[in-house]
Order: C-alpha cells, then sequence, then structure tokens
C-alpha cells in the first residue's frame, strides 16, 4: 500500500433535480472540470472525472490547492450550488490518472462520509451551514474540528449575500479580482463592485478562507 498521503475531493451539485436547463449545466459543468484538469495538472493524481450525473471526484498529492480548486468551481458553476466532501490520506490502490472512480482507499472513504455528513445535516431542522467538510482521520482530530468550524463560520457569510452580491462575488473572482474588469463585465460602475464586496463582508469571508489555506499548505509540508 502506498504509503503517502493524498488528497480525495468529492463533490456533487446541490438540488441537481430541480436545475430546469440541465442540458446547458452538465455542459457547464463538463468544461469546468476540465479547466480544473488543465490548471491544476500539476497538482492532480487522478484528474476529476464525473462519477455520476451530478457527482464529480478527483485525487490530488497534496492539501495546498483545495481552497483555490473549491472557489473555482463554485465561481464557474453559480448559480448552481456545490457541496465538496475532502478525505485526506492513504489510497489501497493503483492510481489511475484518467478516472478516479477506480482508485479506493481511506481518503476516499473520507471524503465520502463528509458528503453524506453535509447531506445529513442539510435535511436537519438544527443544522451547521456548511458546503465544505474535511476529514483526516477515522475520527475527528482537534484540526479537522477547527478547520470545519472555521469553514462553517465562513458559509454564515456567505449565506447572508443577496442574489446580487454573490453575481457580482462570483464574476468578480472569474475577473481576476479585478474591481473594473468586473464592473465592465456586468455594465455597471465600479464604485457599485465596491459596495456590494463591502456590503457582503467579502474581506472577511477571503481572509478566513486564506487562512484555511495557509495552513492546509504549512500541512502539505509536514
Amino acid at each position: 500500500m502506498d504509503k503517502k498521503e493524498y488528497t480525495v475531493i468529492i463533490g456533487d451539485l446541490i438540488n441537481s433535480k430541480k436545475i430546469k436547463n440541465r442540458q446547458e449545466v452538465q455542459e457547464k459543468f463538463q468544461k469546468t472540470l476540465a479547466r480544473i484538469n488543465q490548471n491544476y495538472r500539476s497538482s492532480i493524481a487522478s484528474k476529476f472525472t464525473i462519477s455520476l450525473g451530478d457527482e464529480f471526484q478527483a485525487l490530488l498529492m497534496d492539501k495546498k490547492p483545495i481552497i483555490q480548486i473549491i472557489l473555482a468551481i463554485e465561481a464557474a458553476m453559480y448559480p448552481v450550488q456545490v457541496r465538496f466532501g475532502i478525505g485526506i490520506g492513504q489510497i489501497n490502490t493503483e492510481i489511475d490518472y484518467e478516472n478516479s472512480v477506480l482508485i479506493d482507499g481511506p481518503a476516499y472513504h473520507r471524503a465520502r462520509a463528509m458528503i453524506s455528513e453535509l447531506e445529513k445535516t442539510e435535511q436537519q431542522y438544527e443544522q451547521r451551514e456548511a458546503n465544505i467538510l474535511i476529514s483526516s482521520a477515522d475520527r475527528p482530530t482537534r484540526e479537522d474540528r477547527l478547520l470545519n468550524a472555521s469553514l462553517s463560520l465562513v458559509t454564515v457569510i456567505k449565506n447572508q449575500w443577496t442574489a446580487r452580491q454573490e453575481e457580482i462575488i462570483q464574476s468578480y473572482r472569474l475577473n481576476d479580482g479585478n474591481q473594473y474588469k468586473t464592473a465592465g463585465k456586468l455594465g455597471i460602475g465600479q464604485s457599485s463592485v465596491s459596495k456590494a464586496l463591502k456590503a457582503a463582508n467579502f474581506v472577511s469571508y477571503q481572509s478566513a478562507l486564506s487562512e484555511i489555506e495557509f495552513f492546509l499548505s504549512e500541512k502539505g509540508e509536514d
């Protein structure tokens, strides 16, 4: 068995059965994953693969790009919402670069468990607000608990955005974090972009994600 520690991302589109323009979304879904596979090729052990109609998975060689990949997928798929289960651990089978579905091991089991946990909590009356959960062991570690609590608070901020604020934020991400390019793309003034980012507490949101990303990057060098 490979003793190296890998990172698995399993994701799925939330409420995909309610999507009206399903063919259009599916095509965008495929193009988004293809772009991720190209942009993050150096970090990918097994490329992002659609495993079911609305589900995908991939195997990464390290933890560093997790947050950037998730943000890229969220921005590209907006307004469709996505949930992500992250599993960290070993792999028990041969690694097939072309098809992540053929690979198995503790990292996959943990990612799958996190997806199941997200689906379960979404159905509860008193639920933790989150669309990303991380697991690095069979039982939650202190680090897992801290990361998931932080990700939950980030989601609380995000869930307070209006539809217009989220549209501007996702466009802002797709336009390299440039307010003027975002304004031009949306046909609004730069000041409108700035006001939307401020009203959405985007700086606090982005700062928290950056700290999570830094922590995962540091762990990747252990």
